[in-house]
C-alpha cells in the first residue's frame, strides 16, 4: 500500500480531515520563507488534535542545530524532513527518525544520494526550482528516477489527484507527498480535494498489480 502524507498543515482542521480522510501522516513547515511557515505554538495546538497513528513530520531547510532543538523541545515530531543542503551527520543528531528531500535534475546521482545518506528513512523526492526548497507545485520528471532505489521512495513535487495514479503506476513509490495539489489557499487545505486525492491513491493501489 502507499503511504500517503499531506504537507503544509497550518490548521487542526486541515490535520483532522487529513486523517479522517486516511493520510497516514501530516507534515508541519518549520521554514520561515514558506508560505505554509508555522510557528511552534501552531504546530503545538496541531499536534495534540492529530489521533493516533497518524505520523507527524516535522519539515525544516538549512536549520541551525538549535532551531530544531528548540522546536522539539515544544512539539512532539515522530519524523524530521530536511529539505536543505544538510549533511548526514547533522540529520542523525536529533534522536529522531529522518527523511532527505533531494530537488531532483538530470544531474542528481539518486543511488549516491541514496548511499551518502543511507542512515534516512527514506529519500524524498521533488523537484528541483531555482530558490525554492518545496512546496511549488512543479511536478518532477519520474523518468529520471531509477527503477531501483536502496532507500524507499517518498515523491513528490506537483502531485494532484489528476496525477497521482499515473506518477505510482509509473514510479512505485513507497510514498506520495502532497501540498499545493490540495489546497484552496497556500496553507490552507481543500478538504474535498484531500480526500479525492486519497481516494485516488488507494483506487490505484487495489488495481497495481502484484
Amino acid at each position: 500500500m502507499t503511504r500517503i502524507k499531506i504537507c503544509g498543515i497550518t490548521r487542526v482542521e486541515d490535520a483532522l480531515a487529513a486523517a479522517q480522510a486516511g493520510a497516514d501522516a501530516i507534515g508541519l513547515v518549520f521554514h520561515e520563507h514558506s508560505p505554509r511557515h508555522v510557528t511552534v505554538q501552531q504546530a503545538a495546538r496541531v499536534v495534540a488534535a492529530v489521533p493516533p497513528f497518524v505520523t507527524v513530520v516535522g519539515l525544516f531547510v538549512n536549520p541551525s542545530e538549535d532551531a530544531v532543538s528548540e522546536v522539539l523541545r515544544q512539539v512532539p515530531l515522530d519524523v524530521l524532513q530536511f529539505h536543505g543542503e544538510e549533511e548526514p551527520e547533522f540529520c542523525s543528531r536529533f534522536g529522531r527518525p529522518w527523511i532527505k528531500a533531494i530537488r531532483m535534475r538530470h544531474d542528481v546521482d539518486l543511488i549516491q544520494c541514496a548511499a551518502r545518506y543511507r542512515q534516512a528513512q527514506g529519500l524524498l523526492l521533488d523537484a528541483f526550482v531555482e530558490g525554492a526548497h518545496g512546496g511549488t507545485g512543479v511536478a518532477l520528471d519520474w523518468a529520471l528516477i531509477p527503477q531501483t532505489v536502496p532507500l524507499p521512495v517518498i515523491l513528490a513535487g506537483g502531485l494532484h489527484a489528476g496525477n497521482v495514479a499515473e506518477a505510482i503506476r509509473l514510479v512505485r513509490p513507497y510514498a506520495v507527498d502532497v501540498s499545493s495539489g490540495v489546497e484552496a489557499a497556500k496553507g490552507i487545505k481543500d478538504a474535498a480535494k484531500v480526500a479525492e486525492f486519497i481516494n485516488e491513491v488507494k483506487k490505484t493501489d487495489v488495481r497495481l498489480p502484484g
